[in-house]
């Protein structure tokens, strides 16, 4: 047992240790760096670079590290590359740990739910914001427990660096035992000394773990967090005490449906007005299956107008293809005047350049799932694009965020993770955030369709409030028909992509004139009678 302590003290094996970290850290940062490039290759959308890094990472994950080293050490002199034992000990670690963080990454960024980056994109935030301020914080937090796993593992293989004659721990340990002869107590000593070596990158990947949880109380770590990309809130406030209704919208005035003889005046006085959205002859296909064919649309400024149809007709493409979320394949749309996806001298723009166009022309979505930003508060939804993308203050975009989130009934839930709010909440949210920088044209995609039907009416409330006070101009795919026949001043039915009736909201609900119209709103009606008798 004397010379067990003695040898865990002795000079000669700690000076080991400093090679085996030299080395470890020379294969980790190595790994990193050209890591993340092959992770960006396989994410490429030319397929002629991700297949360069998949050659690479099936060559290096499927060759022993050992045969790395040697050739590193011994066959790149040949090259007239001459490495010392140590750096090429790194070199050799660095190339074989890329491809396995590069699949780290990979499938970190992969894994965080395409709707997140949906959002950005309307939003308006360019591929750089997005990955920094969106996908990368959340993707890091799956990412640290397989990188404390992938430091471990690089630790213990740093060890196959005695094979080109490191004097690492492994080594100096096999010398010391063999001159010895005492092998049980100078690897057991070696053993340990491994064993503490690996035990501190646990414990900073436990460190990491912590301080990226995000359901930690506000101030404790409170440093680290102003080092984080994100803020983090997970402070519950208490419940408002304002006057609610029973569905959590505030109290006020109620809402009074205009006459049908107020409706025709309005629609009389919109059609005088500008056109907000144009659609020419819209194509879109996936593989064989066509979603569009020649679609023609006008939507006046400040109108309201009402998507039906029944699911898999196309109105969520439609929607999406105004907004540019997705490409179509022949056609035009124009948001104001202005030829979505498509420079002033008709060159196709790149994403970013898109995201730029759709602050420029101030669309807004509304996704059927909310599609708030997971990793940050209520009130940092609605901030946090405001500073990124628009430019504004610290101190502005909070003010912004708190104003709107009082107006739809939240300002008690500020700090509020959304996981932690219901639906109806969620969806208020991202209402809010939608509208926050002053939009002028709202797409709404079923807003009401991921909710439970006694968080429907709070919803529909806010948005009919938006309609009639704001006074945007909204496209809306929805299948609550009361809610279409109260609020808009259009209904376009839409069935196999094709546009079969198209007047105002009040006729087409009571007396549509095709048969395929008046079949599905018999149906809903009748569905919707039902739910509301449950």
């Amino acid at each position: 047992m004397d010379l067990f302590f003695h040898y865990l003290t002795l000079d000669y094996l700690l000076k080991g240790i400093v090679l085996t970290l030299e080395v470890t850290t020379l294969g980790l940062v190595g790994g990193f760096a050209i890591g993340i490039v092959l992770a960006a290759m396989l994410l490429s959308r030319h397929r002629w670079i991700s297949v360069v890094a998949r050659t690479y990472t099936v060559i290096f994950r499927g060759t022993p590290l050992i045969l790395q080293m040697v050739f590193v050490y011994d066959a790149l002199p040949h090259l007239g590359i001459m490495l010392s034992a140590l750096v090429a000990g790194g070199v050799a670690l660095a190339l074989n740990e890329a491809p396995f963080i590069a699949e780290i990454l990979r499938a970190g960024i992969r894994g965080v739910d395409r709707g997140q980056s949906d959002a950005g994109q309307a939003l308006g935030m360019s591929s750089f914001v997005l990955m920094k301020r969106i996908i990368a914080p959340q993707a890091i937090r799956t990412m640290i427990p397989a990188f404390g796993n992938e430091g471990v593992n690089a630790l213990k293989n740093s060890s196959l660096a005695s094979f080109i004659s490191v004097q690492e721990l492994t080594l100096r340990s096999t010398q010391l035992a063999s001159s010895t002869f005492d092998f049980f107590s100078v690897f057991f000593a070696s053993g340990l000394l491994y064993l503490m070596l690996t035990g501190g990158v646990s414990a900073i990947q436990l460190f990491a773990e912590r301080a990226l949880d995000l359901d930690r109380p506000r101030g404790k770590g409170k440093i680290l967090m102003y080092l984080l990309p994100w803020r983090r809130y997970a402070e519950e406030a208490p419940p408002s005490k304002a006057p609610t209704v029973s569905d959590g919208v505030e109290v006020s005035e109620p809402l009074v449906t205009p006459t049908r003889e107020a409706r025709m005046t309005r629609l009389t006085n919109l059609a005088k007005g500008p056109i907000a959205v144009e659609i020419h002859d819209l194509t879109k296909c996936y593989g064989s299956r066509q979603v569009f064919g020649d679609l023609n649309l006008q939507v006046r400024t400040g109108e309201i107008v009402a998507l039906l149809g029944p699911s898999g007709s196309g109105k969520s493409t439609l929607l999406r293809c105004i907004n540019r979320l997705e490409t179509w394949d022949s056609g035009d749309v124009l948001i104001g005047g202005r030829r979505v996806g498509y420079s002033s001298g008709g060159i196709v723009l790149s994403p970013s350049e898109v995201a730029r166009q759709r602050v420029d022309v101030g669309v807004g979505m509304l996704f059927q799932h909310f599609n708030l930003f997971a990793h940050l508060s209520a009130a940092e939804n609605i901030a946090g694009p405001l500073r990124w993308v628009h430019g504004w203050s610290q101190e502005a975009a909070a003010q912004r965020a708190q104003e709107l989130l009082d107006r739809v009934g939240l300002g008690d839930r500020a700090d509020t993770l959304p996981r932690h709010l219901s639906g109806g909440q969620q969806q208020r949210v991202a209402i809010a955030r939608a509208i926050a920088p002053g939009a002028k044209l709202l797409l709404l995609d079923e807003p009401t369709s991921a909710l439970d039907p006694e968080m429907v009416g709070e919803v529909l409330e806010v948005i009919r409030r938006l309609a009639i006070e704001d006074k945007l101009t909204m496209i809306i795919s929805t299948h609550q028909l009361r809610f279409a026949e109260e609020v808009a001043d259009r209904v376009v039915f839409l069935t196999d992509g094709n546009i079969v009736e198209d007047g105002p909201a009040h006729e087409v609900l009571s007396h549509p004139r095709n048969p395929l119209t008046a079949r599905f709103i018999r149906v809903m009606n009748s569905g919707q009678t039902s739910a509301v008798a449950l």
